[in-house]
């Protein structure tokens, strides 16, 4: 008897306090429909997807929650010609000014979160490797879209 096929790649899986995780970072538009969604393990901060995440786009104002809010990032999304909406940190020693009107609409990446987490295959990743877990988050993120 033969063995099955070796799962042998990259599988996105870090160690956190909640055991072992895997993040999904997604960008969404103006409607709340899914444009990008990178993997990253679970003890990786969400700063560092967001270069890669951003990379391609063009947008006027670019919406975040706390976790995003980091000098470099800032200047990056201003140097593209828009505007960062993410409110500073508790613990920040210069906090700047923000919309609250305009952070608001935060919201539509949450709804989407909640959304793709309908799919039970997503919501409990049954898929090891990182390549076949986000081709089906593709998948999910697709049919959400022609919902």
């Amino acid at each position: 008897m033969r063995p099955g096929p070796q799962k042998n790649g990259d599988q996105a899986i870090g160690r956190s306090r909640g055991g072992l995780t895997t993040k999904l970072h997604a960008l969404v538009d103006a409607l709340g429909n899914p444009v990008r969604g990178l993997l990253s393990a679970g003890n990786a901060h969400d700063v560092t997807q967001a270069e890669p995440l951003l990379a391609g786009i063009e947008a006027e104002k670019v919406v975040a929650d706390k976790a995003y809010d980091s000098r470099a990032l800032i200047d990056a999304i201003h140097d593209r010609g828009a505007q960062a909406v993410i409110p500073p940190r508790a613990i920040s020693k210069q906090p700047r000014e923000f919309d609250p009107h305009v952070y608001k609409g935060r919201n539509l990446v949450e709804r989407f979160f909640w959304r793709i987490k309908h799919f039970r295959r997503v919501a409990t990743r049954y898929d090891q490797l990182d390549g076949r877990y986000h081709a089906f988050v593709a998948i999910a993120s697709i049919l959400i879209c022609l919902a």
